[in-house]
């Protein structure tokens, strides 16, 4: 029993500890009434300086079921338990969260715009030279086409392990390098088209669809469905110090900016996972010293330049979208820890 007692003080001082240390938002409201197209992260921050970190808030607070289940019409309001923070949920009807609530689960607020990186989810892809050179690749088009648009068959050569029903057609990206090492790290695969297997065989035949651009010779086939789509995102920090560096930017744009996405070049091997904040912070420059002269330079400390949210990890690279932008964002930008 004295046992038992000294864990549940334990966990009530840590939580203790982590409340106290959150910042609020000097413009935070008392309360706030969810509306269709709000995000738990877009919430939180209208109380936190640190919106990721609302659990530690509703954590403590028992008439808190689930706290990212959120729907609109619900009632968010700020108070104080012995100086901590905390956020208390009312349902639409006034009633408090532990009632039961016949809405689907397809009703409740997201916790990051997932329109913004529905594109993403299942390509485009990372993978190795090895992995894109093995995989299946477009040999020629019916009817002697040079090149492949959707409605046209198209006949495929080097199928290893059987042959699904689906497919999409990718080309080769980006190469994307550590950036301390200059190491590798994978290529993009870029997604061009769909396509389903009409007849099996050496070459198989199969009908291209939903095309981007025009499918070319020599282009690869992945398989069309990679795993499950993860819609519910719950954003944390890591527990332990991750650091690395932006080192692509989806969509060819050289400046990002709120809800852009990135590649980072840190992944499942570097311990990151989806749902993981980190902090960007812009490279400092360097400049020459006038005043020590003789060629003298001094690298300026880097500067905070927002937050980004992994969403998608690879062994050696991740998707991040960025949260929050206090500066222009580039490559080569600091990640790590916040």
């Amino acid at each position: 029993m004295k046992k038992l007692l000294v864990l549940v003080v334990g966990v009530l001082l840590s939580w203790s500890v982590l409340a106290n240390d959150i910042k609020l938002n000097p413009s935070h409201p008392d309360r706030y009434v969810v509306v269709k197209g709000d995000t738990l992260w877009g919430i939180s921050a209208r109380f936190l300086q640190t919106p990721w970190r609302w659990p530690d808030i509703w954590q403590a607070n028992d008439q808190i079921a689930n706290p990212h289940l959120i729907y609109p019409g619900d009632i968010i309001e700020l108070s104080f338990v012995d100086g901590v923070p905390r956020l208390t949920l009312k349902r639409g009807d006034g009633k408090l969260s532990p009632s039961i609530r016949r809405s689907s689960l397809a009703d409740a607020i997201p916790a990051i715009p997932i329109d913004a990186i529905a594109p993403f989810l299942n390509s485009p892809r990372v993978m190795t030279q090895e992995e894109y050179e093995s995989a299946p690749y477009v040999v020629a088009f019916d009817d002697e086409h040079i090149l492949g648009s959707p409605g046209y068959k198209a006949y495929v050569r080097s199928f290893q392990d059987g042959i699904a029903d689906g497919y999409i057609i990718v080309r080769q990206g980006e190469e994307y390098l550590d950036g301390e090492t200059g190491e590798s790290l994978g290529f993009e695969a870029v997604y061009i088209a769909e396509s389903t297997v009409e007849l099996k065989g050496d070459p198989a035949t199969v009908m291209l669809s939903k095309s981007t651009r025009e499918v070319r010779k020599g282009d690869r086939l992945l398989p069309a469905i990679e795993g499950p789509i993860v819609q519910n995102y719950f954003p944390h920090a890591p527990k332990s110090n991750i650091r690395g560096q932006i080192v692509g930017i989806v969509d060819g744009v050289s400046k990002v900016a709120k809800y852009d996405v990135v590649v980072i070049d840190r992944g499942e091997q570097d311990g990151v996972e989806v749902g993981h904040v980190l902090q960007i912070d812009r490279a400092g420059e360097t400049v020459r010293d006038i005043i020590a002269g003789g060629g003298a330079e001094v690298t300026l400390p880097d500067e905070k330049a927002g937050v980004l949210m992994v969403f998608r990890v690879f062994d050696r690279v991740s998707y991040g979208l960025v949260m929050e932008s206090s500066r222009v964002i580039h490559r080569h930008d600091v990640v790590h820890t916040p």
